[in-house]
């Protein structure tokens, strides 16, 4: 685990080739659906033009090629491995690696060797956004990052539950500890609206992020529904960004804020691409 402690950390860093801006999109505990703002996050910034790659980092718990709908095995050329492509994104996860449901077994040293791999042993060409999906908590997935690359920014994935608040709260001091811009805190599973009478019903508590947030003096970068819409996308790999019109808007939304604040941060840049009607 990183030290909590006053002094922040100063790490050694450089960047990756190609690469102009790192996301690490994270949480303090599991079950927030940071994967999921993950994967759509990448597919919004793609469907608003920019070039976008993404790394899933949750070596234990690999769920993106499931949520993004591709099972292949990278291919190599030369020393570099091929990302695969889907949904306009470039991606890389132990679950292309490593597929099934035997599980992983790793300590430190070989995390580390696996997200530099990860990081600098992909063919990822040129990129304006490289999001990385870290494994919930604190511990050495996130450290090897830090150590190993400049992150431009971090997105803090909670519900609006206390318990999940708590943990989101080591989470930001965590990335403000290693010198680690907070993008701002996103409330996933904010509020179900029923079906029949269009009630809105906050499930799982009100406004716990947005005042976490300001408490903490960090962006509130908004709401997300709780919508089983979003939960099939993902089963099916059919992520709900896809919609940009319908049930991805929120997540449109939510890109458009994190763009925003790295341009307020003087590094992020306007769409390279025009995106099509």
């Amino acid at each position: 685990m990183i030290g909590m402690g006053p002094q922040q950390t100063e790490l050694k860093t450089t960047a990756i080739e190609g690469v102009k801006q790192i996301i690490a999109v994270g949480s303090g505990k599991g079950g927030v659906g940071k994967t999921t703002v993950s994967v759509n996050l990448a597919i919004a910034l793609a469907g608003l033009g920019y070039k976008v790659g993404l790394i899933d980092a949750d070596v234990y718990g690999p769920n993106v090629p499931l949520m993004m709908g591709i099972r292949e095995a990278p291919h190599a050329i030369g020393e570099r491995i091929q990302p695969l492509v889907q949904h306009e994104v470039k991606m890389i996860s132990m679950g292309f690696l490593s597929p099934g449901d035997k599980p992983l077994v790793w300590r430190g040293p070989m995390l580390h060797s696996v997200i530099n791999q990860f990081l600098r042993g992909v063919d990822w060409g040129t990129l304006d956004y490289l999001i990385i999906d870290l494994p919930p908590g604190t511990g050495d997935v996130q450290l090897s990052l830090m150590q190993t690359t400049t992150v431009s920014g971090a997105v803090v994935v909670t519900t609006p539950s206390e318990v999940s608040l708590e943990d989101a709260r080591k989470a930001v001091l965590m990335f403000q500890n290693v010198r680690v811009p907070v993008l701002g805190l996103v409330e996933n599973m904010s509020y179900l609206i029923a079906p029949v009478s269009g009630e809105r019903i906050d499930v799982f508590g009100q406004g716990g992020g947005e005042r976490t947030a300001n408490a903490m003096s960090v962006p509130y970068l908004g709401e997300l529904p709780l919508d089983p819409k979003i939960r099939i996308g993902g089963d099916t790999g059919k992520p709900v960004a896809l919609d940009p019109a319908g049930r991805g808007a929120a997540f449109i939304e939510l890109a458009e804020r994190v763009v925003a604040r790295l341009v307020a941060r003087g590094v992020g840049k306007t769409p390279t691409l025009t995106v099509s009607d």
